[in-house]
């Protein structure tokens, strides 16, 4: 008996050192995936036209210290616990990592991020004062775009300083056309920015949490809360939340690490001839900057540089006034010059016509549907493009790619195409003949039994017309930011405010939400 018990024990302890393996695999698995997206967002950073321009006049500015230099885990773990910060910063093995892509595998572009912080970080940090944000929260440019304005996320389509998706920066009043993306104007995309984050600490009064949310989206977050059983604590959920936001907070903190200790790894700033002092102007006529380029001599990747928001280079300023950041030393001559740049080529560079977004700028690559089963789902009511893309567990902006959507709005009895593998086709083509909750079951959630568990049997609309609103009836699963990318032009803080609401995080199952309509 003593003999089968002492196996027993060798057996279970020999078990779970090898699950602590996999385990320790795992993680290393993926910290390799997470800093690999440093890598790339570092080596898009390159394309930046200062970053070129300063790597031209000085091929050889990285220091000559080119494999860097590998500190001990004690050393890592003093210097953090040192930094000032309302975040709190953690150190583990997952965050050395990060902090040698940092300072060892990509050193020669981390340069590049040094040389823009000092243009990009006094304006972000003069935003978040405004909205009592921390300034700390500044390093997340860092990993979302590697301080680069043009960054475009290829698989999400995510842009701009802040990597905004097209729902999100619309929902936070940022215009998105063919011509402006507001996206990638450091200024506007750091207000909203600000916003999105000063919305998302009224849910979570935990900045770590914020962070997270900022990634994956409040409703992954809340869902981590609840599987985890209600623990409010980043590292307790941990394991609950998508696999890109478990390297997100590790990256937050290298970063941070990173850009307080360069020094120490032998590492300087690329200096950019970025003019420090520059000023904007509102101009209330159409004008491109070519023609502001060739008339006062100013590269045009400079103006471009200082003005990513204008994708084509058109500034259409006859719609509505529209911003055009210049070098202050050239303000002066522009407004003498107006009429003379406006008129210049005039006929080439004001018509509209011949401003036509280049598809081949677009770094987007939607799912390859070769090979694929095509499948049809029917939109039935309290449907939404999360809810379907989480049914059939493919990206949102695949989904609506394949069906030519390009905002939120999708109606009862709309056909919508998925694509799936073949393999798991016989799975899927259930889902269009499921209920709400059994559909919510294939995701790991479930309904409150005092939710109907049929779409069909809901009672009353979920959208109504009264005069001057709309109302919305709030259905399960439901956040207020859901709710908002369903009508164009509104804000969250509006319909907070319209429905006297401090805690967007507590709106109710069947709760009616006013919403003004736009004219």
């Amino acid at each position: 008996m003593k003999k089968i018990s002492f196996l027993l024990v060798i057996f279970l302890t020999t078990v779970m050192h090898l699950m602590a393996q996999a385990d320790a695999d795992t993680i290393i698995v993926r910290s390799n995936l997470d800093t690999d997206r440093i890598s790339a967002d570092l080596d898009s950073l390159v394309s930046s036209w200062y970053v070129k321009m300063a790597l031209q006049n000085d091929p050889d500015i990285v220091s000559n210290d080119t494999a860097g230099i590998i500190y001990p885990d004690t050393v890592y773990r003093n210097r953090i616990s040192k930094i000032n910060s309302i975040v709190k910063l953690d150190f583990n093995g997952v965050i050395r990592n990060h902090i040698h892509v940092y300072t060892v595998k990509q050193r020669e572009k981390s340069v590049a991020v040094l040389g823009l912080m000092d243009y990009y970080f006094p304006m972000i940090e003069d935003i978040f004062d405004k909205y009592g944000l921390p300034a700390e929260l500044k390093y997340m440019a860092v990993i979302e775009s590697a301080l680069y304005p043009t960054a475009v996320n290829r698989y999400s389509g995510a842009t701009g300083l802040w990597q905004f998706m097209y729902s999100t920066g619309r929902m936070y009043g940022l215009t998105i056309n063919s011509i402006v993306d507001e996206r990638r104007s450091p200024v506007k995309s750091t207000y909203a920015a600000a916003r999105y984050l000063k919305d998302l600490y009224n849910i979570y009064q935990d900045w770590t949490l914020v962070i997270a949310a900022y990634n994956c989206g409040p409703g992954n977050v809340n869902k981590a809360i609840r599987r985890s059983g209600n623990k409010k604590n980043y590292w307790d959920i941990y394991y609950r939340l998508p696999r890109e936001t478990r390297g997100y907070i590790p990256q937050f903190v290298a970063a941070t690490y990173f850009i307080n200790y360069y020094p120490e790894h032998n590492i300087r700033p690329l200096p950019l001839n970025i003019p420090v002092a520059t000023d904007t102007i509102m101009v209330n006529k159409d004008i491109h900057l070519f023609q502001i380029s060739e008339v006062m001599k100013i590269p045009y990747g400079e103006l471009k540089a200082l003005n990513p928001q204008y994708k084509t280079g058109l500034i259409p300023g006859s719609s509505k006034p529209q911003s055009l950041t210049l070098p202050i030393t050239h303000l002066g001559d522009f407004i003498d010059l107006n009429d003379t740049i406006r008129r210049y080529k005039s006929d080439i560079y004001l018509n509209k016509t011949t401003q036509i977004a280049d598809p081949s700028r677009s770094t987007y690559v939607p799912a390859d549907v070769k090979g694929k089963a095509k499948l049809i789902y029917t939109v039935k009511e309290g449907d939404n493009l999360g809810y379907i893309a989480e049914w059939y567990r493919v990206p949102l902006s695949d989904i609506r790619y394949w069906n030519d959507i390009y905002r939120s709005t999708i109606r009862i009895g709309q056909k919508i195409v998925i694509y799936v593998d073949h393999s798991k086709s016989e799975y899927y083509s259930k889902v269009n003949g499921m209920n709400f909750a059994e559909k919510q079951a294939m995701t790991g959630k479930s309904v409150p039994s005092n939710t109907s568990t049929s779409t069909s049997a809901q009672t009353g609309p979920l959208v109504q017309t009264d005069g001057d609103y709309i109302t919305h009836t709030v259905r399960y699963g439901d956040t207020i930011w859901d709710i908002v990318k369903l009508y164009d032009n509104v804000s969250t803080t509006e319909v907070l405010t319209l429905n006297n609401i401090s805690d967007p995080g507590k709106i109710q199952v069947g709760q009616v939400l006013k919403i003004k309509k736009k004219s």
